[in-house]
């Protein structure tokens, strides 16, 4: 039987999170998916991952500069875009990928406001083409497994769930030093990050939300950590006098994987990656509490803190027969030689850091029942980044329906940006009024 041809990929975005999908690209899935291409506006980062690229064995791919990002397309012969730019510019190269005739696959959040979004639905469905966001928290096997939970029926009708998300000063410090302290850029944490969490819940749920309701502010980060006695006059760590000893100063001279991409790049434009997070300019918040009513019903109460000093999560559904817990704690502290380090590179964990994982299902008339989750594994997002590549790029079976579309993306997105909106105003905001997503796609 003739093997298919292999599929061939270009990514745009050459920043950190590219390396995830080029590994990917050039070794586990090099028999289905073949990189053509690497563009971006800043041309050494592209030649640091082509340099990566020979590391792992495999051969460099052309470069070019990402405002020739269609012509690409049409030169390589691109039948899907990688997207991992910075958000805003998300729906820029999704709906310019699509239109060239492509299927893309986008980083999370799949963009950063209402139009962008529109433009990505009209596009696919004007087209035909597919969009992807890359929700690897689906992928987790304690997230499999409490979906598989609520499937089964075990706990009933679903009445309200309630969400806690912790970001230690490590990880969530990390927001405040790149372009995502700039909301115009990221659409602020309730977009940026906490669109992994709301698309769980769509997921979880089967359902879509309807209306929300939230609060939010800066509190620790930005001008304010002068008011917490934190801050420290200077713009950026490299070079600064008045960083050293500062356990929020990131030393990217001491982080290799980030020296060679954005310390030994920056004469090129400028980008500091290593900004002061108590330092001006700081427009998204830290601390934010949602209410979400979903369309089937179901509540939601959800708070993503981004100073706290340990990382992980509280997840807690109630139901007609019963109720799902899951504590998930990463790290129960942060290492004082790791706080200005970066999660995931060398250095940033430390041996005294300690964590735990329990699932807990609690039937009515009954003991609770502790559930027993096997293939965690603590790199990758607890294994999910190898899972959701497989799916993405491998092209394997996914009973749970984990690979999210264009739609999935939009209504993830439009929590976020219905919360923004109601921190704005103050008042409760319904989705449809932000955007009628089912209006597009009918």
């Amino acid at each position: 039987m003739p093997q298919s041809p292999r599929r061939r990929y270009a990514l745009v975005g050459a920043g950190a999170r590219a390396g995830l999908f080029l590994r990917a690209l050039a070794t586990d899935h090099a028999d289905v998916a073949e990189l053509v291409a690497l563009a971006d506006t800043n041309p050494a980062r592209p030649a640091v991952h082509n340099e990566r690229l020979r590391r792992l064995g495999a051969s460099p791919v052309p470069v070019y500069d990402a405002a020739d990002f269609t012509g690409m397309l049409k030169r390589e012969r691109v039948d899907v875009a990688l997207v991992t730019t910075v958000d805003r510019y998300h729906a820029d190269y999704i709906v310019a990928a699509i239109e060239a005739g492509c299927d893309a696959i986008t980083e999370k959040p799949m963009t950063v406001d209402a139009p962008g979004c529109r433009r990505i639905l009209e596009a696919v469905k004007r087209t035909g083409r597919t969009v992807q966001v890359t929700f690897n928290y689906r992928y987790n096997p304690l997230h499999e497994a409490v979906k598989r939970i609520i499937q089964s029926g075990e706990i009933g009708e679903i009445g309200s769930v309630h969400f806690e998300w912790l970001l230690d000063v490590r990880h969530g410090a990390d927001y405040f030093r790149r372009w995502h302290r700039d909301k115009a850029n990221s659409g602020g944490l309730l977009v940026h990050k906490a669109s992994h969490h709301f698309d769980l819940v769509n997921w979880w749920l089967d359902d879509e939300p309807a209306e929300v309701f939230a609060a939010g502010r800066l509190f620790f980060y930005g001008d304010q950590g002068r008011k917490h006695g934190y801050a420290r006059d200077y713009e950026r760590a490299h070079l600064a006098d008045k960083a050293e000893g500062d356990p929020f100063a990131l030393k990217l001279e001491d982080e290799p994987g980030l020296k060679e991409l954005y310390l030994d790049t920056e004469h090129h434009d400028g980008y500091h990656r290593d900004q002061n997070v108590f330092a001006p300019g700081v427009s998204i918040e830290d601390d934010m509490a949602v209410l979400v009513r979903y369309a089937g019903g179901a509540s939601m109460s959800y708070h993503l803190t981004a100073y706290a000093p340990w990382e992980g999560y509280r997840l807690m559904i109630n139901g007609s027969r019963g109720r799902l817990e899951l504590e998930v704690v990463e790290s129960d502290h942060v290492a004082p030689a790791a706080a200005g380090a970066v999660k995931g590179e060398p250095g940033a964990e430390s041996a005294a850091e300690s964590g735990f994982k329990r699932l807990l299902v609690r039937p009515y008339w009954a003991p609770p029942r502790e559930v027993v989750v096997e293939g965690l594994s603590r790199g990758g997002h607890g294994g999910a980044d190898v899972r959701m590549l497989a799916d993405l790029v491998g092209g394997s079976e996914d009973p749970l329906a984990r690979m999210a579309t264009a739609t999935d993306g939009a209504r993830a997105l439009l929590t976020g940006l219905a919360a923004n909106e109601s921190i704005r105003t103050g008042t409760a905001v319904r989705v449809k009024d932000v955007l009628n997503i089912e209006e597009i796609i009918r």
